[in-house]
């Protein structure tokens, strides 16, 4: 007979200590800061190219133009086409990503250690000599032009856009990165030039390399690779900290309808302004969040989807960011439940901040289910070098990612519910309801929120 007890679970024993692998760095003559790792278990390299200032870098009138320049880098390079630049991606079995995001480009590649010189002199090359051919700048900006006219029929899209509109206003947070068609429509493919001239340049951007070598090694490849790079010079200017500016001090509107007639379901958002990557609180916060709402047994789920049944699915998250980012909440409810998700929803905010504090139970198993799974983060070479890429953006320390269990086990009830009442403000809440604005609109008043206001996001 087993000795095995199989009636109850097994008690946890203590976690084992993280540690992050030690990063090497170099600056080089041309400004660009390179950081390396050393990451043992298969032998691959990973290249991340972090380019500060994303789509809160767009130029005025031109929302979209970051991001449609990166887009335009792997469709070839020094007079090579995208098919021909792609075969050279999949002759070293390499996965190449291009990614903007609201503060930054991101350029990376994957590919097998022995391809090493090839991979790092590929990035270089897309990121310094792209085409940005006529040709190639049409299509791609027809396409973009097609997918916003096909967003305008998809409520979370519709809901993303109006959202950041009433929170940002016109501060660069406000708009997408995929610009709109007014804007897409007045670029031309000189201004992509001329960004790129202006954007993409080493003096200040971090290239980060992870790899099964020694890390003084991975420098030395970085710096052969990328030491002849060279800003190139440009009549346009660009803000790389625009974002930094304060937001507006009051969302545009209280209550925000987008009206979308015979709709079934109403796309919600409920959030606000609220800080930055930066902010000391941090731990806190992603706790608080985590029991409010970002897990499946969180708060608002349990709420309006297992108790209520008003949804299939609801989560909130705190979008940090180099400047001020908003917490979010966000689901898709039935129409004809709308008004009552709402305020279950807001109820929920109001709660965890004022007359249902956190518990114990709640705090332990919120902090389980962030560390027991926190070192699953870190497997990969390319999960490495994105990490570091997130320090050098937000100039966080090398020993951020070790320290952060231990700084989470500190976190206590009292630090949630300060947390929670400094960053969760009704009274500076938008709520945004995307859907049929005739089968809702008579139980609006019930919530309280005083008179809605019908927004038409720009697309």
């Amino acid at each position: 007979m087993s000795p095995v007890d199989r009636s109850r679970l097994p008690s946890l024993g203590p976690d084992r200590p993280f540690h992050f692998p030690r990063i090497a760095r170099r600056t080089l003559p041309n400004g660009l800061e390179l950081r390396a790792v050393t990451h043992r278990s298969v032998p691959v390299i990973s290249i991340v190219l972090l380019v500060p200032g994303g789509a809160s870098a767009d130029p005025q009138h031109r929302h979209g133009l970051v991001s449609i320049t990166s887009g335009l880098l792997d469709e070839g390079s020094r007079g090579q086409s995208a098919l021909e630049l792609a075969d050279r991606v999949a002759r070293i079995g390499g996965d190449l990503d291009l990614e903007v995001g609201a503060d930054a480009v991101v350029v990376s590649l994957t590919t097998l250690d022995r391809f090493a010189e090839t991979g790092l002199a590929l990035v270089q090359e897309i990121v310094s000599a792209p085409n940005l051919s006529a040709d190639d700048f049409n299509r791609i900006r027809n396409l973009r032009l097609e997918r916003l006219r096909q967003m305008k029929d998809h409520a979370g899209a519709m809901a993303e856009r109006a959202f950041a509109r009433a929170l940002y206003d016109t501060h660069p947070y406000g708009h997408l990165g995929l610009g709109t068609t007014a804007s897409l429509a007045a670029t031309t493919v000189d201004e992509t030039r001329l960004l790129h001239a202006a954007l993409f340049a080493p003096a200040g951007a971090t290239l980060i390399v992870v790899g099964d070598r020694p890390a003084e090694e991975l420098l030395d490849l970085a710096s052969s690779a990328f030491g002849e790079w060279r800003a190139a010079s440009s009549t346009m200017a660009i803000d790389r900290a625009a974002a930094l500016a304060p937001p507006p001090a009051r969302p545009q509107t209280t209550l925000g309808v987008v009206s979308r007639p015979g709709a079934a379901q109403s796309e919600l958002r409920i959030g606000h302004v609220c800080a930055s990557r930066a902010t000391p609180d941090y731990a806190a916060l992603l706790m608080l969040n985590t029991i409010l709402g970002g897990q499946f047994v969180s708060r608002v789920n349990l709420n309006l989807r297992e108790a209520k049944g008003y949804t299939y699915g609801v989560r909130t998250g705190f979008d940090l960011r180099r400047g001020m980012g908003p917490f979010v909440l966000q689901t898709s409810v039935g129409t004809d439940v709308t008004v009552p998700a709402i305020r279950e929803a807001l109820n929920e905010i109001r709660d965890i901040a004022s007359t249902r504090p956190v518990t114990d139970e709640e705090l332990s198993m919120g902090f389980a289910t962030v560390s027991k799974g926190y070192p699953r983060g870190f497997e990969t070479a390319t999960q490495v070098a994105r990490s570091v890429a997130q320090l050098a953006l937000h100039g966080l320390p090398d020993s951020y990612f070790e320290d952060f269990i231990p700084r989470l086990a500190q976190v206590t009830r009292d630090e949630v519910s300060r947390v929670a009442a400094r960053y969760l403000d009704l009274d500076r809440m938008t709520t945004l309801v995307v859907g049929d604005l005739d089968k809702i609109a008579a139980a609006l008043p019930d919530l309280g929120l005083g008179p809605h206001q019908v927004l038409t996001p720009e697309i």
